[in-house]
């Protein structure tokens, strides 16, 4: 029992420790942050705005969907129906402005990253088979030119191991 208890907190360890589950952990302590952030330009700053350019403030918009809303002095819907377009509407320009943050500042500068690091491997592929065909056609003139030192084997009308090393020699058998 203690050693099945000991593999179960070992598979545990070695859940937590695999790097995925430690960058998800940060991305979404910072998402939380950012999300923070995001939600006090939005209330802070443009909700003011749209106020300063309509009657009030951008949470404050309703409309009322059956009979007309009387509202106390608490704040607290006394009759009617509201609808309350204008926290809906705030709600999506926090997450319009999050998502443009997320994408210009992250997505977009990632991907050129990693489009000039794929440009990068592809050349260095390149480079790679052009050096492995150019030390092929090296080793082809070492080889040919030992072959032309060595000059033909009597007897054959060619050099010594040129048709079986893939050159162009021909035997003659006769």
């Amino acid at each position: 029992m203690a050693e099945k208890k000991e593999s179960v907190m070992a598979g545990f360890k070695a859940f937590l420790m695999r790097g995925n589950v430690i960058d998800l952990a940060v991305a979404v302590v910072i998402g939380a942050a950012f999300t923070n952030i995001v939600n006090s330009v939005v209330k802070g700053v443009i909700n003011p705005l749209v106020g300063a350019f309509g009657t009030k403030d951008l949470e404050s918009y309703q409309s009322c969907l059956k009979g007309p809303c009387q509202i106390d002095d608490a704040g607290n819907v006394v009759s009617g129906i509201p609808i309350l377009w204008g926290t809906v509407l705030s709600a999506v320009l926090s997450f319009l402005i999050t998502a443009a943050v997320v994408y210009f500042l992250m997505v977009l500068p990632m991907a050129k990253v990693l489009a000039k690091r794929a440009a990068h491997d592809k050349a260095k592929e390149g480079v790679q088979e052009t050096l492995e065909v150019s030390e092929l056609e090296v080793l082809k003139e070492i080889r040919d030119h030992l072959v032309a030192q060595r000059g033909p084997v009597p007897g054959t009308g060619s050099a010594p191991g040129a048709g079986s090393a893939g050159g162009s020699g021909t035997h003659s058998t006769s």
